[in-house]
């Protein structure tokens, strides 16, 4: 077993300093940010709903609507492009604008626009919950990248396994609380009601969801850099062939 295979225990861990804690609070808050896309991020994910249920409020036209939103989406991944900044974010939202227009524009009714965010959110509910179940909780697979720590906190560090684990049903019930509201208006209330409610659920279940995320892991142990540590050993590697080739010169040497 390496020393990148062996495990820790919540024992193991040493006591934190109130400025350790501050320190991992800053630096799990910024993970999270970059993982979620911060306040531009959630800009990018209302401003396209919020202009295609604005302008059907006004003018019941599903096409300027249609394409309003998803002008708009594309408008923001060109600014990103422009700015050389992180794209994933702005183009998860033209995917999701295009298959609402294309639903809404294939079956004619208005309100489908939404229906592929909403089938969408209930399969990332279910999949936070089944992913926990199963023992790999889907927001440590998300976030385990970001902090270095890949997969390491599935074996190593199980503190972090059962923040993580605490983080994931958080988002899975949330998720399937926000979906237990929007689909029955989806069956019963029209467009412009659907689209307003589904615009202000946008941003309040995401910000719970994340702070809740940000207290459980705050409060786990710290993340194994797993990518220091292989640096670590290739050093330690290459200073010990660098040992053993100077001792065999050295040995060539004393037989001549």
């Amino acid at each position: 077993m390496t020393s990148l295979d062996k495990p820790t225990s919540d024992t193991d861990q040493p006591h934190r300093t109130d400025q350790q804690d501050a320190d991992a609070k800053a630096v799990t808050e910024a993970a999270l940010f970059e993982a979620f896309g911060g306040v531009r991020g959630m800009v990018e994910t209302v401003l396209p709903g919020l202009l295609f249920v604005t302008i059907f409020t006004f003018n019941q036209d599903l096409t300027a609507s249609a394409i309003a939103a998803l002008a708009v989406s594309v408008a923001l991944v060109v600014v990103r492009l422009v700015r050389k900044d992180t794209v994933k974010h702005a183009f998860s939202g033209v995917f999701g604008v295009a298959f609402g227009v294309v639903f809404a524009k294939m079956t004619g009714e208005a309100k489908d626009f939404y229906l592929p965010g909403m089938i969408y959110t209930l399969g990332l509910a279910l999949a936070y919950l089944v992913t926990t179940l199963a023992g790999v909780p889907l927001i440590g697979l998300i976030l385990g990248p970001v902090f270095k720590e890949n997969l390491s906190w599935r074996t190593r560090n199980p503190g972090r396994k059962k923040a993580y684990a605490k983080a994931s049903y958080a988002w899975g019930l949330i998720l399937l609380a926000k979906c237990a509201i929007l689909f029955p208006l989806y069956w019963w209330a029209d467009t412009t009601q659907l689209g307003w409610v589904l615009v202000s659920l946008k941003i309040p279940p995401f910000l719970l969801a994340v702070y809740l995320t940000w207290v459980f892991l705050a409060k786990a142990p710290p993340p194994i850099d797993v990518f220091a540590e292989m640096e670590a050993e290739e050093q330690a590697e290459k200073a010990r062939k660098a040992e053993q080739g100077a001792r065999a010169a050295e040995a060539r040497n004393h037989d001549l």
